[in-house]
């Protein structure tokens, strides 16, 4: 059981990166014509944030690209992976829930984003976490103590 829950959490890991990563590289047209580009990624933003002030869109959509890179790279390494996996969790919800006001509860469900959100919870409330800094760091405090 304790091995599947090792594999589970690298997997959760790994998922978000990947999830964080591919929406960053597309606004950032690292996916060639499957791109969404800044421009359409500024138009996206507009529309999922209907509520916001037209002038807070830009600052809505860097914060939330610097927070998905942020939040990717600190989950690859695994440092601070509770805190980075709570601040996934934290993140994705206002991105479902965003979406969820501006488009209806259909799209949320059908881009999984209430799932990329429990998955980032259920990440942050592992007892350990294989394959990363934060185990690492745990293995060496342990040592210097005996």
């Amino acid at each position: 059981m304790k091995n599947q829950l090792s594999i589970a959490s690298i997997l959760l890991r790994l998922a978000l990166v990947a999830t964080f990563l591919s929406a960053v590289a597309s606004r950032l047209g690292l996916w060639g014509a499957a791109s969404s580009g800044w421009q359409g990624f500024l138009k996206y933003t507009a529309q999922v944030n209907s509520f916001a002030p037209e002038g807070l869109v830009p600052v809505l959509a860097i914060t939330a690209t610097c927070m998905e890179i942020s939040i990717a790279l600190l989950l690859l390494v695994g440092y601070k992976t509770r805190v980075a996996a709570s601040a996934a969790g934290i993140l994705t919800l206002m991105f479902a829930l965003a979406m969820a006001y501006s488009f209806g509860i259909k799209d949320p469900l059908d881009y999984s984003v209430f799932v990329d959100s429990a998955a980032a919870f259920l990440l942050a409330s592992c007892a350990a976490y294989p394959w990363s800094i934060d185990e690492y760091m745990h293995y060496k405090s342990i040592k210097s103590i005996n």
